[in-house]
């Protein structure tokens, strides 16, 4: 089979589904290992580990980056405030913008969640080799792109093309 038939023999909703298993097989660690034992949800787990990475950030730009609705990411982000794991600040330069940074008790949480996600990450990718993973983080930004595509007059182009008739 050439490589055009065999794209053409892969049904797209079959594709999706497994994409959704794929995301729900990535998740089973963390409701496993780290959900009950750090008394933490997956949005809240979100937020640490990303505000972990990134030193700093705003409730919206973790929203843009997650793809989490802003509700959802303001709901994690006043339940680690009050949980001591987070910190917000006014930025300075910018009154209406919070700063997100974690706690001492944030940074200790995210150091003892990192090596979870790390090994997720290292199991994920075992089976592939440097030249596939590559072509993966291609594929996956390509499919995001599309996704967050938006037309002249800002609406999502995924979501109005997905619009029930």
């Amino acid at each position: 089979m050439t490589n055009k038939e065999q794209a053409e023999a892969v049904d797209p909703a079959e594709l999706l589904h497994r994409i959704l298993k794929l995301q729900n097989r990535l998740i089973a660690p963390f409701s496993v290992h780290l959900e009950k034992r750090f008394e933490v949800t997956v949005n809240e787990f979100r937020v640490i580990m990303l505000v972990g990475r990134l030193g700093t950030t705003a409730s919206h730009e973790l929203a843009e980056i997650t793809a989490v609705s802003p509700m959802s990411i303001s709901r994690a982000v006043t339940a680690l405030e009050k949980q001591g794991r987070l910190v917000t600040e006014i930025d300075p330069a910018n009154r209406r913008r919070k700063i997100l940074r974690l706690s001492p008790a944030g940074e200790t949480l995210y150091r003892e969640m990192l090596p979870t996600t790390e090994k997720v990450a290292d199991y994920l990718f075992q089976s592939l080799g440097p030249a596939e993973v590559a072509a993966f983080g291609e594929t996956i930004s390509a499919l995001i792109d599309s996704l967050e595509a938006e037309d002249e007059q800002g609406r999502s182009k995924f979501l109005e093309a997905t619009r029930p008739e």
